[in-house]
């Protein structure tokens, strides 16, 4: 599957448009990563628990939204973008969105 943020796929011509697809992942805290990162924000730095946990959850939108691109026949989707939003207090949701089409 080719992921592209453009509109369209250099060298490649789009002969199929097969329309919107998405994937979305919420992904809440981990208690004990939760203390971790607590102790880092004292000490100032990159927070690696969240930085692995969001990682994960973008993983997880986008090999959702390329699941829905593949049963609408695609091979490609472009226009690709992630958005992320605060559910509650401990919990985010990320959504990876874009075009699914067939390229040649």
């Amino acid at each position: 599957m080719i992921i592209v943020t453009t509109d369209f796929v250099p060298g490649k011509e789009i002969t199929e448009l097969k329309g919107f697809v998405r994937g979305n992942c919420v992904q809440s805290k981990h208690i004990g990563k939760d203390i971790l990162a607590g102790l880092r924000t004292i000490v100032g730095g990159e927070i690696d628990e969240y930085t692995e946990m969001m990682t994960e959850a973008r993983q997880k939108a986008i090999g959702r939204m390329t699941e829905d691109a593949k049963a609408k026949g695609a091979n490609a989707i472009i226009a690709v973008r992630l958005e992320t939003s605060s559910i509650m207090q401990n919990a985010c949701e990320i959504i990876a969105y874009g075009t699914a089409v067939y390229v040649e």
